[in-house]
């Protein structure tokens, strides 16, 4: 099947890659100054940092030709212990956290002030065969547009959310732009940090890549499969 994967930097994106059996990608530009690489019938490609960045490069490469299924892609935070340092997480719903209003009675979201949705739900079935293959935490991920850096941030998520077990700030806007080409999203993040107080010394961003690039591996049968 063709397969677009969309992560948000080069590291990430050369992870994936890296995990691809396909021979030297051959590159293309597309429009924006997008680099798209193509390994066989998986494309990759760095769309930037955050929702909008990601939605807009994501929709870019959907214009320009035809796909069975998007992937968001890259590191993330992961809500302990559900999600330790290195494990790799399969979203069963990719959440915008913080698309709404704030309000004296508390947080209301998108959809329940009547703006629109702030879940996509990947395929049932496919999302847990990946997740099973990966042994991975199969759960919601959360986008945000603010990295969580306090106890009280990610106690506040918790709340919300009490069964997310990553946070990352570009799975639904690539789900946003797949569901408006009417294709199929899967979101898949290795663990690089702990969800909470903000402590670089605790990052893990080069096991967080490995743990990416193996995942791949692990994927190729799935991405050559004919749809």
């Amino acid at each position: 099947m063709r397969v677009l994967v969309v992560t948000a930097v080069a590291a990430e994106a050369e992870s994936v890659a890296a995990g691809l059996t396909a021979p030297v990608p051959q590159t293309r530009q597309l429009p924006g100054s997008y680099t798209l690489a193509r390994h066989g019938d998986v494309d990759v490609l760095a769309a930037g940092v955050g929702p909008a960045a990601a939605a807009a490069g994501t929709a870019t490469a959907l214009a320009t030709d035809a796909y069975d299924l998007v992937v968001s892609a890259g590191i993330g935070g992961g809500f302990q212990p559900l999600a330790p340092l290195g494990a790799i997480v399969v979203a069963d719903a990719i959440v915008a956290a913080d698309l709404g209003a704030e309000t004296p009675e508390g947080y209301l979201p998108v959809d329940e002030l009547g703006f629109g949705r702030c879940v996509h739900l990947p395929p049932t079935e496919l999302a847990a065969r990946v997740a099973k293959i990966l042994d991975a935490v199969h759960a919601p991920v959360l986008t945000v547009s603010t990295v969580t850096g306090t106890a009280a941030r990610a106690a506040e998520l918790t709340g919300r959310h009490p069964r997310a077990a990553a946070e990352a700030m570009e799975g639904f806007g690539v789900a946003e732009a797949a569901a408006a080409h009417w294709v199929p999203v899967l979101e898949i993040r290795a663990v690089s940090n702990p969800v909470g107080p903000r402590d670089r010394a605790a990052w893990r961003i080069g096991q967080a890549l490995d743990s990416l690039r193996h995942a791949f591996q692990q994927l190729t049968p799935v991405l050559e499969e004919t749809p």
